[in-house]
């Protein structure tokens, strides 16, 4: 006898497995719960895929295939990495589980995905930055990688439902350390680097 042929693709199988870990999260993502989100038995599932991690590495591309069509939108704004912040706290608002699994979760490889992405975006938002403010890349990558960390750190409060900041607040935090470190970086010598005297800057600052 011929084996039963499998009515759902390959595609349809990983649509409905990103629909699991997008309600429940990645540790639900059982055979069982994405047949029973199929309306099958489990044996279409094993046809299909070798292991269940086969199924979670291709939920995780799918994941990091929506999060660049997010992150990719932010880039085009004019002033790209304000519109990349805004659009990585986004997708941590509308895919709370998707935004766990690519970023708070290590991948197979145990790396850690936050920051891998915010390389890659430093990246892409380096020569714009370079333009706009005109400062060098060593400082580019100072400043991204500074507002990042405010950036994931507010995405990480939202998706953990523990945000207590509306929109507009966020948006004020942003623009506070946007020109905190942009005012750092132009009028202290050496602040990117870190090759700055430390004690007298702070000492001018602070006198009376």
């Amino acid at each position: 006898a011929m084996a039963p042929k499998n009515k759902f693709t390959r595609d349809e199988m990983v649509a409905a497995a990103v629909q699991v870990v997008r309600t429940k999260g990645i540790d639900k993502l059982t055979a069982q719960a994405l047949a029973a989100k199929l309306g099958t038995s489990t044996q279409p599932v094993f046809t299909c895929f070798s292991t269940m991690d086969t199924v979670r590495a291709e939920v995780r591309a799918a994941a990091e295939a929506l999060y660049h069509a997010y992150s990719s939108k932010g880039l085009q704004e004019d002033v790209p990495f304000f519109g990349f912040g805004l659009q990585y706290i986004r997708f941590a608002k509308e895919e709370p589980e998707l935004y766990r699994l690519l970023f708070l979760t290590p991948g197979a490889d145990g790396k850690n995905g936050a920051l891998e992405a915010m390389l890659q975006s430093q990246a892409i938002v380096r020569p714009s930055l370079m333009q706009i403010y005109h400062i060098s890349a060593t400082d580019a990558d100072r400043y991204f990688r500074d507002l990042w960390l405010v950036v994931h750190s507010l995405a990480t409060l939202i998706v953990t439902n523990s945000c207590p900041y509306s929109d507009a607040e966020i948006d004020q935090i942003l623009t506070g350390f946007s020109l905190s470190l942009c005012k750092a970086i132009k009028e202290i010598p050496g602040f990117a680097s870190g090759a700055f005297d430390r004690d007298a800057v702070f000492r001018a600052l602070v006198q009376e």
